[in-house]
C-alpha cells in the first residue's frame, strides 16, 4: 500500500489544512499542462492520496491499514472519490474559499417590540419612564455556554470538530464529493454531554426587568424609541438584538393633539363676548391669560405661542389654538328678559330681517358635485 502522506510530504499527524496546501503546491507543479506527460503519473499518485487524506472516514480507514482506493474499495484510479470539483477550481484558478467551517453557538437574538401608554404632557415635554419586559437573558447559570456548571462541551466525534461532513454521490462525471451540516452536532461542531438544568442548553432564559425610557418631547402615537441591544439574547448566549418601544398616546379630556399644534374650546358667556373680558386659561404649562375683545365672535380662534407640542428633531414647540364658543342662555328670569329687550330696542334688533350670509365661492359647486357622484 502507498505511503501517502510521503508522497504529500506531511507527516502522519498533519492537519487538514497542511494537507490541502501540500496538495495544491505539488499539483501546480505536477499538472500535465506544466509538466508534461512525464509527470502525469506522479500527478495522479497526489491526487489519489489527498483524496484519501483529505477525508475524515477514508483517512480514518487508511490509517487502519485499508487503502479506500484499491479495487473493491470503493474508489477508482485518476479523479477518483473524494476528489471534488472544489478543489480543482481552487488550485487552478486561485480558489482560497475552504469549506464551511462550523456554526458559532453563540448567534445574535431578535428585536423586539413592546408598547407604552404614554399622557399627553409627556408627549409634549418628554420624560423618563420605567418598564418592565420580559425577554431572554443570558443564563447566569451557565454564563452561556448551556453546559452544566463544572462541564465543557465535546468535540463531535462524527466530524471532528468540523461541523459538516463530506459524503460522497455518483453522477455522469464520477463519483462527487459534497458536504452536509453533520447531523450528530447540528453544524457546531461540539456537542454538550450535560445540558444546564436552567437553560436546557441554550444559554438564555426568559426574564422580566425594568428599564428606563427617555421618552423626547414629540413623540406621538405611532413613534418607536430605539432601545440598542436591549432585546432578545440570542443562542448560546449572543448578542442581544434591539429593543423597541412603540408609543401610544392616551386621549386628553380637555387638548386635541394635530400635529405638533393643541386645540381645545373655551366656552364664553354671550356678555363677556359683547363686552370683551380677561380670562385665565389652564393650559399644560399652567395658568395663561386670555385676553378676549369686545365683540368676540363664535369660533373665533386665539392662538398662543409656543405652548404646544415639542418638535421631535427640530426643538421648538407648537402652537395652542383656543377655539371660542360663544353661549347664550337658554333660561333668562323677567328681570334679564327686559335688560335684553331694551338692548334690542336700542339696537333696532326686536324684529330683525332674516338675510342669507354669502355662501363661500365654490361652497354650491362642490355640493353639487357630491350630491352627483363627480
Amino acid at each position: 500500500m502507498a505511503d501517502y502522506y510521503e508522497t504529500l510530504g506531511v507527516p502522519r499527524d498533519a492537519t487538514s489544512e497542511q494537507i490541502k496546501k501540500a496538495y495544491r503546491k505539488l499539483a501546480r507543479e505536477l499538472h500535465p499542462d506544466v509538466a508534461g506527460e512525464a509527470g502525469e503519473e506522479r500527478f495522479k499518485d497526489v491526487a489519489r492520496a489527498y483524496e484519501v487524506l483529505s477525508n475524515p472516514e477514508k483517512r480514518q480507514q487508511y490509517d487502519m491499514g485499508v487503502d479506500p482506493t484499491a479495487p473493491g474499495g470503493g474508489a477508482g484510479g485518476g479523479f477518483g472519490a473524494g476528489f471534488g470539483f472544489q478543489d480543482i477550481f481552487e488550485t487552478f484558478f486561485g480558489g482560497g474559499q475552504t469549506a464551511q467551517g462550523p456554526v458559532p453557538r453563540a448567534r445574535r437574538g431578535q428585536d423586539a417590540l413592546v408598547r407604552m401608554d404614554v399622557e399627553l404632557a409627556e408627549a409634549v415635554f418628554g420624560t423618563k419612564r420605567e418598564l418592565q419586559v420580559d425577554t431572554a437573558v443570558v443564563c447566569s447559570t451557565c454564563t452561556g455556554k448551556g453546559a452544566r456548571p463544572g462541564t465543557e462541551l465535546r468535540t463531535c466525534e462524527v466530524c471532528h470538530g468540523r461541523g459538516h461532513v463530506q459524503r460522497v454521490a455518483r453522477s455522469f462525471l464520477g463519483q462527487v464529493m459534497t458536504t452536509a451540516p453533520c447531523s450528530a452536532c447540528g453544524g457546531y461542531g461540539t456537542v454538550i454531554p450535560e445540558p444546564c438544568p436552567d437553560c436546557a442548553g441554550e444559554g438564555r432564559v426568559r426574564s422580566r426587568r425594568t428599564l428606563t425610557v427617555n421618552v423626547p418631547a414629540g413623540v406621538d402615537t405611532g413613534t418607536r424609541i430605539k432601545l440598542t441591544a436591549q432585546g432578545e439574547v440570542g443562542p448560546g448566549g449572543g448578542p442581544a438584538g434591539d429593543l423597541y418601544v412603540e408609543v401610544r398616546e392616551k386621549p386628553h379630556e380637555t387638548f386635541v393633539r394635530r400635529g405638533d399644534d393643541l386645540h381645545c374650546t373655551l366656552p364664553v358667556p354671550m356678555t363677556a363676548a359683547a363686552l370683551g373680558t380677561v380670562l385665565d386659561l389652564e393650559t399644560l404649562d399652567g395658568a395663561q391669560e386670555i385676553d378676549l375683545r369686545p365683540g368676540t365672535q363664535p369660533g373665533q380662534v386665539v392662538v398662543l405661542k409656543g405652548l404646544g407640542v415639542g418638535h421631535l428633531h427640530t426643538g421648538g414647540r407648537g402652537d395652542l389654538h383656543v377655539h371660542v364658543e360663544v353661549q347664550v342662555p337658554s333660561a333668562l328670569d323677567d328681570e334679564q328678559a327686559a335688560l335684553l329687550r331694551q338692548l334690542a330696542a336700542l339696537r333696532g334688533e326686536e324684529r330683525p330681517e332674516p338675510r342669507l350670509a354669502a355662501a363661500h365661492p365654490g361652497v354650491f359647486s362642490r355640493l353639487r358635485d357630491k350630491l352627483s357622484g363627480r
